[in-house]
């Protein structure tokens, strides 16, 4: 079952906005057995050039579904969300059922909903094949030159131990054109 957080930046979360974010985001639920426990934290942000962006996250115990997209209609970006997860979900669970076929573990945490596309799932499949690896040391570094590295070798992320704490990190560029760090327990 879903439970929902639903936020609005700069707009008022009307009764008629929450029943249409809830009806269709909770369409995911039927991918999933009874038993799934979940909050959907939903933001709607309204900015000045009228443009919606909505944001779904739901955390659950074996995978997190994370999707956004920008609109200038709330309810047409909120349709696309839903596809976008509907996609995430069954992606994940191609590579799940393939993974553990012999296991029961992860593999009956989805109900048994069957993909409509078959296509989409084996174009899916192809795309998880490892063309390369690369290995490296992680040299000691701060933030900063995390940062100077990894726009100089122009890759969109870069892994790193922090001098400091010893722990290894991640620097990436979001789509914003601002820098984010992933730091590890």
């Amino acid at each position: 079952m879903l439970n929902f957080n639903i936020r609005g930046e700069n707009i008022e979360v009307t009764p008629a906005i929450r029943d249409h974010v809830e009806g269709k985001i909770d369409k995911v639920a039927r991918y999933f057995n009874e038993e799934i426990e979940a909050t959907a934290n939903v933001n709607l942000k309204v900015y000045n050039d009228k443009q919606t962006k909505v944001e779904v996250t739901i955390p659950m115990k074996n995978l997190t579904l994370r999707a956004e997209e920008r609109h200038s209609d709330m309810y047409a970006a909120v349709d696309l969300i839903v596809d976008k997860l509907e996609r995430q979900i069954r992606k994940y669970k191609t590579k799940v059922n393939r993974k553990f076929r012999e296991r029961e573990g992860v593999a009956t945490f989805f109900s048994t909903v069957d993909a409509p596309d078959a296509q989409v799932e084996q174009s899916d499949e192809e795309a998880y094949n490892i063309v390369r690896t690369k290995q490296f040391d992680l040299k000691p570094m701060d933030q900063e030159e995390a940062v100077l590295q990894m726009n100089m070798l122009g890759h969109n992320f870069f892994i790193f131990t922090d001098a400091e704490s010893d722990g290894t990190n991640i620097v990436y560029k979001r789509k914003d054109g601002k820098y984010g760090l992933i730091e590890t327990n």
